[in-house]
């Protein structure tokens, strides 16, 4: 394998991770978690007893950026029936580790729970917004009855520490110094990447290097199919997939994809406590970026290595534009992740780069401009809808049907194209944003 080709795996696995739970609060509680650890490491009263964590009086205070608020104000957390921040601070607290990354509540049971829900009616738990400029932020502060405090700071990645501090005293830096090598701290468009190389590198790969990607449909798939059997949400994949909704919705495959897709984010955004496979920091985004591909390949029986290489492509384009975002943005993510699956369909129907590049320019000039008005169960609407203009871009370009240049932000160079999406996104959308956070918090 080549040294380019091992760069863009680990720009795979650094962006394409499992997740318990939407990624805004888990990460709150992966910050709280890291303090509540400094505090056990550096205190000796706080291994006195068996079950500190359970016994111990303790306050939590974070402060997040207002993306984060928005994000996690009205989302479901797993195991709880709660939603919000708070519940996701306590449990963080008191059964969170941090060497799960986005899985940091793996641990988590009813008597978690019940401790968890004790904090928070105590008022033990306070959340409040940040004077940052940073989309995503969070500093977690924790402190016992004793006067000790420790914090940790989570920025531009939701897994990624940067800073932990005791009693005021900073013990780890990671924004001056590199760590895995310099990985965690290039950003996605330090790769260089095009659509040209992504699309040749989903086809010349060796298989037995991408194959981990497949956890993608072990995860994903099981998490679609729990809700299409429980009662989530809104039910959106649910009602799609029903026989009795069949004469609207029909029994073919953009249906079958809908409802496969919505399930699985129905299920996460209720506080299911089934992992998804991420992408970006974003378990919606990597439902959407999957989901449709997998029902692909189980309608015409797909062979694992195609399917492989299909999923590659399309969490890659989605890492690629969302590299022109931000990890949050006022843009919906779905908009970025349907576009990557349209690219995944069009490679298992046997596309060329033209065609891949035809169906990102059919989805950039059909649902750009889908706003994001926070994490809550109504996500699982957007994603549907994202599926459906995926498959439609994605069935256009095969038949070599493509959005002119001549057409709003649509461009004759794929890469220009993309880049003029993250700018609406992260420049033109940002007064939208600020009003969509001032409505959120004043209802």
């Amino acid at each position: 394998m080549t040294e380019r080709f091992a760069d863009i795996i680990g720009l795979i696995r650094k962006e394409v991770k499992p997740a318990l739970g939407c990624t805004e609060p888990i990460a709150v509680a992966l910050a709280v978690a890291k303090a509540v650890e400094t505090l056990e490491e550096r205190c000796p009263e706080c291994h006195q007893e068996k079950d500190w964590r359970l016994e111990t009086c303790f306050d939590v205070r974070v402060s997040v950026s207002g993306n984060i608020l928005k994000n996690g104000m009205g989302v479901g957390i797993p195991g709880t029936g709660m939603v919000g921040l708070y519940i996701a601070s306590a449990l963080g607290a008191v059964c969170g580790k941090s060497s799960y990354g986005l899985e940091v509540l793996h641990d988590l049971d009813e008597k978690y729970i019940r401790r968890a829900k004790e904090l928070v009616e105590r008022k033990k738990v306070r959340i409040e917004l940040a004077d940052t400029d940073k989309k995503l932020y969070i500093k977690a502060y924790v402190s016992t009855c004793e006067g000790h405090t420790a914090s940790a700071v989570i920025e531009n990645d939701h897994d990624n520490i940067v800073e932990i501090c005791f009693d005021d005293h900073i013990l780890a830096n990671a924004r001056s110094a590199s760590t895995d090598n310099g990985q965690n701290l290039r950003e996605t468009r330090d790769y260089g990447l095009t659509v040209r190389e992504i699309y040749d590198f989903a086809r010349t790969v060796g298989y037995d290097s991408i194959k981990f990607i497949l956890e993608s449909r072990d995860l994903n798939l099981t998490l679609a199919r729990e809700g299409l059997k429980g009662d989530y949400g809104l039910k959106v994949g649910k009602t799609i997939h029903c026989t009795r909704h069949r004469e609207v919705f029909g029994n073919d495959f953009m249906s079958y994809a809908m409802s496969l897709t919505a399930a699985a984010s129905d299920a996460r955004m209720a506080g299911c406590t089934l992992p998804a496979m991420s992408n970006s920091g974003s378990g919606n985004q990597g439902i959407t970026v999957t989901m449709s591909v997998i029902a692909y390949a189980i309608k015409h029986d797909i062979d694992d290595e195609t399917l492989a290489r299909a999923l590659v492509l399309s969490h890659l384009v989605a890492i690629h534009i969302k590299g022109y975002l931000g990890k949050l943005s006022a843009l919906c993510g779905c908009v970025i992740a349907s576009t990557g699956s349209a690219c995944g369909l069009v490679f298992l129907r046997g596309g060329s780069y033209e065609a891949v590049c035809s169906a990102i320019k059919n989805m950039i000039g059909n649902i750009t401009g889908m706003v994001c008005d926070g994490a809550k169960v109504g996500c699982a609407m957007k994603v549907a809808s994202g599926v459906a203009s995926a498959i439609q871009s994605a069935v256009l370009a095969m038949d070599g049907t493509c959005i002119s240049e001549n057409d709003g932000i649509i461009e004759k160079d794929i890469e220009k194209t993309i880049r003029n999406l993250g700018q609406i996104g992260s420049v033109g959308m940002q007064s939208a944003d600020n009003m969509i956070l001032d409505i959120m918090v004043c209802k």
